[in-house]
């Protein structure tokens, strides 16, 4: 049976829902890919996020945007929890001063959406959703606050345990460092489509785009020229296999003049051209 709470006045809203095979079937249709979804689920459970596949051996979170592709490909014994609400309810960009979670658990240049919950994590973690879940068999004025509270908190423990799991430890003992690094993230996540080179970004950041590179080699990252492609590719295949657009097409609305050097591009970084790339993944999925 399908399980879900609702909270929706004026345009904003909120969800909780439980994922089992029956709620599975449902959010593979899209019928939640408009919302930020926050899915918290047990051993046993494989999904895909646009095109990486994840799997489940302990407690994990996943942080999925509205323009994510999510795919439940195996439902472990266990239920879980999928929380999805609207940027009217909660917008990470207007909260992010106090959460912090922008270009870490979204928006992040390096596509790591999974944060694993240790046992001794379970404990913070957990009665997050269980008061969020009683929260909706309240009937209480104060019951959109509260579970915006809860929210955050989910939201802040979260983006304490993904440092701990993703980021280097000089990355974690500077602050300046880190807040350079989600920075980045956010930037290129929102300018992708109209600015290809690092020196756009570092016009964006107020410094030389030589700095930006140094400031990468140190932190160990890929270089941020090949962070920028990576992620205008990534929007490339999500245009290519979820929408009708022709190559050509998705050339023009990624900013590139010239079709041919998108398919050129295209072709170097993923080492299929962009209508065999298309051919190959949709065969894969039909079989």
């Amino acid at each position: 049976m399908l399980k879900q709470s609702l909270f929706e006045a004026s345009l904003k809203k909120l969800g909780l829902l439980n994922v089992n095979n029956e709620s599975s079937k449902v959010i593979n249709n899209g019928a939640y890919k408009a919302y930020i979804k926050i899915l918290y689920l047990p051993t046993g459970y494989q999904l895909t996020v646009d095109f990486n596949v994840y799997t489940t051996t302990q407690n994990s979170l996943f942080f999925v945007g509205p323009n994510q592709f999510l795919h439940i490909e195996t439902v472990g014994q266990e239920e879980g929890y999928m929380i999805f609400y609207n940027r009217d309810f909660y917008c990470i960009q207007i909260h992010d001063a106090e959460v912090a979670c922008d270009g870490l658990l979204f928006n992040n240049i390096n596509k790591m959406p999974m944060v694993r919950v240790a046992d001794e994590e379970i404990m913070a973690i957990d009665p997050l959703f269980n008061c969020i879940d009683e929260e909706f068999g309240l009937n209480d004025t104060s019951q959109e606050e509260m579970i915006r509270t809860y929210l955050k908190q989910l939201l802040i423990k979260s983006t304490r345990i993904w440092k701990k799991q993703h980021l280097g430890q000089e990355l974690l003992q500077s602050n300046n460092e880190l807040d350079f690094f989600r920075r980045f993230s956010v930037l290129v996540d929102a300018y992708y489509k109209e600015k290809h080179s690092v020196a756009d970004y570092a016009d964006l950041l107020s410094m030389a785009a030589k700095t930006i590179t140094n400031k990468f080699k140190r932190l160990n990252l890929p270089q941020p020229n090949e962070v920028i492609k990576d992620r205008i590719m990534l929007e490339a295949k999500r245009l290519l296999i979820h929408t009708s657009l022709t190559a050509k097409e998705i050339a023009y609305q990624l900013g590139y003049e010239d079709p041919a050097y998108f398919s050129r591009q295209f072709l170097q970084k993923t080492g299929e051209s962009p209508s065999n790339f298309k051919k190959k993944y949709l065969m894969g999925v039909e079989a």
